[in-house]
């Protein structure tokens, strides 16, 4: 099964998905990352801006990197990365859609609470469903098998679960913007731009998980057969 050509006419759309979504990502966010805001703020500015018009109780961190920029309901901080100095379309958009989730982690939203209940199993499922389902292929363990599959759909509903948390941060993220007066009207659409192709990655995440999971489930169909 390891170099099961089956298994890339499954996960290839999947694949193909992505590098498209996370080409179009760094294209996007480097086109309006060269685009100022006509009101002058910046994502840092923005965060400060934003967080209290809805009233946010949250603290702000630093983090390194390019696109890093996450908001972290353990702790109820938002981590900003270096790109939210820049005075950019992109720079504040991303600021906004980190603190959507921090709006959804205020209010309850129930997609984000039951993405947070399954995160452990996640964690061990990611990596030990596959290695249990392999060891079960090769032991012809149908117990084995099953539990590793189980394990692994735990990835799969992860994957599909965080997608209206996403879109649903993007979409309170420009409600924010709008109602802020940081972004102007003729703004706005550039930043939904942004925001909806960094929501592409997480719709060929998703495609990868289900994809995979298929492929498992179609390889305990052959051995049954």
């Amino acid at each position: 099964m390891f170099y099961d050509p089956t298994y890339f006419i499954f996960i290839a759309p999947a694949l193909l998905l992505g590098l498209w979504a996370q080409s179009r990502l760094r294209g996007t966010f480097a086109r309006y990352a060269r685009v100022p805001t006509s009101s002058g703020v910046n994502g840092q500015t923005a965060a400060t801006i934003l967080m209290q018009q809805e009233r946010l109780n949250i603290g702000v961190r630093g983090t390194p990197g390019v696109l890093t920029d996450f908001y972290n309901p353990a702790n109820k901080t938002i981590n900003l990365s270096q790109t939210s100095g820049q005075n950019s379309i992109a720079s504040v958009a991303v600021v906004a859609h980190e603190l959507g989730h921090a709006v959804q982690d205020q209010q309850g939203y129930t997609p984000m609470r039951l993405r947070a209940a399954i995160v452990p199993g996640v964690q061990i499922g990611a990596w030990v469903g596959p290695l249990m389902f392999i060891a079960g292929y090769w032991l012809r363990s149908p117990e084995l098998i099953w539990v590793g599959v189980s394990l692994f759909a735990l990835t799969a509903i992860f994957a599909v679960v965080t997608l209206p948390v996403e879109f649903n941060a993007s979409s309170r993220g420009l409600a924010m913007l709008q109602t802020s007066g940081i972004l102007s009207a003729q703004e706005i659409p550039a930043a939904k731009r942004v925001l909806d192709a960094a929501a592409l990655t997480y719709v060929a995440a998703a495609a990868q998980a289900v994809l995979t999971l298929l492929y498992y489930l179609s390889l305990v169909s052959g051995r049954r057969r």
